[in-house]
């Protein structure tokens, strides 16, 4: 069902415009429209134009709660005034900054310390002070590395033409770390050479002493001491959100509030009269909400609500907000994933809510699988609260039933009677057509009556949005409703072997509705006072028609035997569980358990799934597309989480 929803004007001075949103909107639910769009012929209208005051501390405070709180959300531990709600924010923000600002400091020292230790770290096989390397002046000395293929070559070829020697310090897999030296008036013609074999340099800084040796352990210790103040300024912030949690938390919650409070001014406008300045805010809610928010507000002079009776003025469409039974609120998911119905369209919640679970305890009709369904479902959901879980419960419990029907439990058919028919077996003979299985016959009659129903809730539909052509000439309208009728009809004589008035039948119920049908558009056109002469020329328009009308009467037989899968796949369970206890070796009465076990789970969850996707195309294709539009929209009520920051 659909809630009935009422459009409200509120009304009140600028000023009190967050208290309204903060005690009045996130209490009663309403779906805010734009002022300015809405009342767009009200004179002297014009938009906040204010910035947000709360905006820089909420920020602040956010970045501050997931430091102290992380992923969980703050509960509030007092209450604050926004002003004591800023100050604390700014206070603790300026606290921690002062940490942060020395804890950046250190970890860029720690950075630099790192960088210094890994070009020294490859050099400690070097065992002489570095200070006393950096002081020649006649032998130029250059630091780094060079990979192993071209070291060799280095090495086998250039190594003794030139005027230098090599100090080799360490490698790897990869690289070959050296220190060469070199007298200072080749250097530049050496250092070229090798250059040529992809020498990397590494600079170190003049202000060394001792070994590398030394040095890397002098440098480790600095790293870990600077560490160590790291930690402690880590420590110390933590400390500092611990104590102050409980103001921290209620400070961000207020000024959330605030903050978001304030952004609904985005879809309020102001007026000005004599020297006061008004806000109104515009909205849907549903009409129980909406007098109890008019009851509430008779107590605060300051507020004026207006709600209109009449849609007709209404610039914007009334959102859609559901309201079901609880057994059925989890099949309105399969609604909003085909598409909310309109306001004031027939809500298919219940219809798909028995007509799902009917059709798939139909076809998966077993007594222990249907409970198994029924009662995983059930647990899932009130554990998890998954819709899903309360879908596959309902139709555990109508497979259940199903089962008792057909006499079948856990595959075994020789345990409980049927109360009903075997699908296997059951079989009925018809005229012109001979032995059939009765289920094919009873699924037939059963889509029959599912799409005479359909094409009467798409007359409805159409009625309510005064859409002639689809209430009265449409395929799924009265034209088709009397037309697919008559052929029930026609069919019934026949096979009841009185061919005279079904012939009778055929001449005039067949005829009158197929000419609705192929003149649907100008006869819709002279409905509505128009021009009923087609756009495309009457020969096109002969054409055109001729082939729909083919493709009607194609649709009907073919929707009407599309229902056959419900009876094909209540057969094929039967007969997919006297395979698995033929496997289990059930008949010589040597039972295989395991095998049982094993293939009802197979089967409860493989053709579980298939025969749930196939129930849903069946409503979605057979159902849905002839009287459900879908093209509503959701209501979407003012909360903290809908309007951005």
């Amino acid at each position: 069902m659909i809630e009935t929803m009422k459009f409200l004007n509120l009304t009140g001075p600028k000023s009190q415009i967050d208290r309204v949103a903060e005690e009045y909107l996130s209490k009663y639910p309403i779906h805010l429209e734009n002022t300015l769009s809405e009342l767009h012929n009200v004179k002297d209208l014009r938009p906040f134009t204010e910035t947000n005051p709360y905006l820089e501390d909420y920020q602040k405070a956010k970045e501050l709660v997931r430091l102290c709180f992380g992923e969980a959300a703050p509960q509030s531990q007092g209450s604050l005034t926004v002003q004591e709600a800023s100050e604390t924010i700014r206070s603790l923000d300026q606290e921690l900054s002062q940490l942060n600002d020395r804890k950046a400091q250190l970890e860029n020292e720690l950075e630099n310390l790192n960088q210094f230790r890994n070009q020294v770290a490859p050099f400690t096989g070097l065992n002489y002070d570095l200070s006393r390397i950096l002081q020649f002046r006649c032998i130029k000395y250059r630091f780094g590395r060079i990979t192993k293929e071209y070291f060799k070559k280095f090495e086998s070829f250039v190594y003794d033409t030139l005027d230098t020697i090599f100090y080799l310090c360490r490698e790897d897999e990869e690289y070959v770390w050296l220190v060469y030296f070199v007298p200072a008036p080749v250097a530049e013609k050496v250092d070229a050479v090798y250059n040529s074999m992809h020498f990397e340099r590494f600079i170190l800084p003049d202000s060394v002493v001792g070994t590398p040796k030394e040095v890397s352990h002098d440098l480790d210790q600095k790293i870990a001491s600077i560490q160590s103040s790291i930690q402690q300024l880590l420590s110390q912030t933590q400390d500092t959100l611990k104590r102050q949690e409980g103001a921290l938390s209620a400070a961000y919650l207020r000024l959330e509030t605030y903050s978001q409070n304030f952004n609904v001014r985005k879809l309020a406008a102001c007026t000005s009269h004599d020297d006061n300045t008004f806000f109104i805010l515009c909205g849907w809610m549903s009409q129980s909400d909406a007098l109890r928010l008019k009851k509430d507000l008779e107590q605060d002079p300051e507020l004026f609500l207006i709600i209109e009776e009449s849609h007709k003025s209404i610039a914007s469409k009334a959102p859609t907000k559901l309201k079901n039974p609880a057994l059925f609120r989890p099949f309105e998911m399969f609604i909003q994933m085909y598409g909310l119905p309109e306001y004031g369209e027939f809500d298919p919640t219940i219809l798909i809510g028995l007509t799902y679970s009917f059709l798939f305890g139909f076809m998966f009709g077993d007594v222990g699988q249907g409970l198994c369904l029924m009662i995983g479902g059930f647990l899932l959901y009130r554990t998890r609260k998954l819709s899903l879980a309360a879908i596959v419960s309902c139709c555990g419990f109508f497979s259940t039933i199903f089962g008792f029907l057909f006499g079948s439990i856990f595959g075994f058919e020789d345990i409980i009677e049927a109360a009903w028919m075997r699908p296997g077996k059951a079989m009925t003979t018809l005229p012109f057509i001979g032995r059939l299985n009765t289920v094919f016959v009873i699924t037939i009659a059963l889509g029959m009556g599912i799409i005479i129903l359909t094409m009467i809730l798409n007359m409805i539909n159409s009625f309510k949005s005064r859409d002639t052509e689809k209430a009265w000439f449409d395929t799924n309208g009265a034209a088709g409703l009397v037309f697919y009728l008559s052929l029930i009809g026609v069919v019934v004589l026949f096979m009841t072997g009185r061919p005279m008035p079904a012939a009778a039948l055929m001449a005039v119920m067949f005829g009158i509705p197929l000419l609705l049908l192929f003149f649907k558009e100008p006869l819709t056109a002279l409905v509505e006072k128009k021009s009923p002469k087609p756009e495309s020329g009457i020969g096109m328009f002969i054409v055109q028609g001729f082939f729909e009308l083919f493709e009607v009467m194609l649709s009907y037989f073919s929707n009407t035997v599309s229902f056959v899968r419900v009876g094909a796949f209540a057969v094929s369970h039967a007969a997919m569980m006297e395979v698995v206890l033929m496997l289990a070796g059930y008949e010589s009465g040597n039972t295989n358990w395991l095998v049982v076990v094993l293939g009802n789970l197979f089967v409860c969850g493989m053709e579980g799934l298939i025969v749930g996707i196939q129930v849903l195309r069946l409503e979605y294709y057979e159902l849905f597309s002839r009287f459900y539009r879908g093209t509503g929209r959701p209501f979407k009520p003012y909360q903290k989480s809908n309007i951005e920051s």
